[in-house]
């Protein structure tokens, strides 16, 4: 029978676990930088639909790593799934499509 290893104590002391990634978000500037968004990144195994991006309006396909963004002031009826790059370069293009 294998030998377990004793457990050693927490260095941080008894302060909650941190985050790993983005699993909670990051604020960042919306693409019309009048309102702050919450941002995640999701890895082309979680990503199991297709989307459509409000960037360029194309889908983005399952399987396909992408940005999840939302207003910070919104719920999660307000999230949307973008293309990286269109995420990136929401500064410099308009978005395509609204939804009401």
């Amino acid at each position: 029978m294998p030998r377990r290893r004793p457990k050693r104590p927490n260095p941080r002391g008894d302060r909650e676990p941190r985050p790993i990634g983005d699993v909670f978000g990051r604020t960042e500037s919306g693409p019309g930088d009048d309102e702050n968004y919450v941002v995640r990144t999701v890895s082309g195994a979680r990503a199991v639909k297709t989307y459509r991006c409000p960037g360029c309006d194309h889908e983005i396909a399952p399987g396909t790593p992408h940005i999840v963004a939302w207003p910070a002031d919104g719920g999660e009826d307000d999230r949307r799934h973008w293309h990286t790059g269109c995420w990136r370069g929401r500064r410099t293009r308009t978005i395509t499509r609204r939804w009401s």
